[in-house]
């Protein structure tokens, strides 16, 4: 599995929707889980990102059909970025 680091910003229907439920964060991380990716850390923060996950999934694809697929709610915006292990990284290097 490939590690993606995803950051979320909330649009104003997000604000609105997180203030009213603030439990709907948990449920929109089982629907991630639902398209094949899972959230393995999470934290919420200040400035351009309302929030910062670190996210498991199979391939780009996934994380590709999961942004469109919450995006497309109208609630949040995301950046995701592939991460890569440092040691695979040097191992690449190296070579």
């Amino acid at each position: 599995m490939a590690l993606y680091l995803m950051l979320t910003s909330l649009t104003e229907k997000g604000r609105q929707t997180l203030n009213a439920n603030p439990a709907r964060l948990r449920e929109v991380n089982r629907d991630d889980e639902a398209l094949g990716a899972k959230v393995l850390h999470q934290w919420a923060s200040l400035g351009s990102y309302d929030f910062v996950n670190v996210v498991e999934a199979p391939d780009e694809l996934t994380m590709a059909r999961l942004s469109l697929e919450l995006g497309a709610r109208g609630s949040v915006k995301f950046q995701t970025l592939p991460l890569l292990q440092v040691d695979d990284f040097l191992g690449a290097l190296e070579g």
